[in-house]
């Protein structure tokens, strides 16, 4: 893992604009940036290194949009989520996830299908809800960093939409990202060049944030969803095609 300037030049470009996307749409960090990490590091070393990535982009959002969180869902899916985020991330370190992140593409593709023959959010969709999405996202996203439009088909359903759907989405993510940089710390996967790499893309995040931040107000709420819904194909296509190596 030998610092290459284009390379990083690059790294850094591609991390800006996935940044200042995921701040207009509350996701598409991981599936923009997770593919370029792969190709230039493996898998092994792009999992932390994207997972401090989305910590400084996570955090950078909450500090933009936390006075429009909502923590009814935020308490209920943290509840389910962080213990089974600690499960899946050690399991990663341990176990091939290849098959499992070819489901979850799969998995993107349907529900951005069914949020598109749905659309506004479903009726009587309570909070108490989030308790097992949360445990089944943790699960999976300990194991193979399945990027965060998996769970957003349910807090639109919920019926949050622009600042209060990005910041509460925002601080469920953070909170995970703390508990598996953790395991990773623990299991010995934040190498110094990892850390190197990782803290490069920090300020990347913040200042995509700053920018997609200013251009909230100006995306409109159909425009919002269907970019939300982009994504979500394009990260369902991505990894049923290449699975954990992509």
């Amino acid at each position: 893992m030998t610092p290459d300037f284009l390379n990083l030049a690059i790294l850094v470009a591609i991390a800006l604009f996935a940044s200042f996307f995921a701040a207009i749409t509350g996701g598409g960090v991981t599936v923009i940036l997770l593919p370029v990490l792969v190709f230039q590091f493996g898998i092994q070393a792009a999992m932390p290194i994207v997972t401090i990535a989305l910590f400084a982009a996570s955090a950078s959002r909450v500090a933009a949009y936390g006075r429009q969180v909502d923590f009814r869902p935020v308490w209920w899916f943290s509840l389910g989520s962080l213990p089974f985020t600690l499960l899946g991330t050690y399991l990663f370190t341990v176990a091939e996830p290849d098959l499992l992140t070819r489901v979850l593409g799969a998995f993107l593709i349907l529900a951005a299908a069914v949020r598109r023959l749905r659309s506004g959010h479903v009726t009587g969709f309570s909070p108490l809800w989030f308790l097992p999405l949360g445990m089944l996202y943790g699960l999976i996203t300990g194991i193979t960093a399945v990027v965060a439009v998996l769970l957003a088909p349910f807090f639109l359903w919920y019926g949050l939409r622009k600042g209060a759907f990005v910041g509460t989405m925002a601080v469920n993510i953070l909170l995970i990202q703390i508990v598996k940089l953790a395991v990773f710390g623990g299991r010995d996967y934040l190498a110094p060049p990892v850390l190197i790499h990782g803290a490069v893309l920090v300020p990347c995040m913040m200042a995509g944030t700053f920018l997609g931040g200013k251009m909230m107000d100006r995306v409109s709420e159909a425009a919002f969803v269907l970019a939300i819904e982009v994504v979500m194909v394009l990260a369902g296509l991505i990894f049923l095609t290449y699975g954990a190596g992509t």
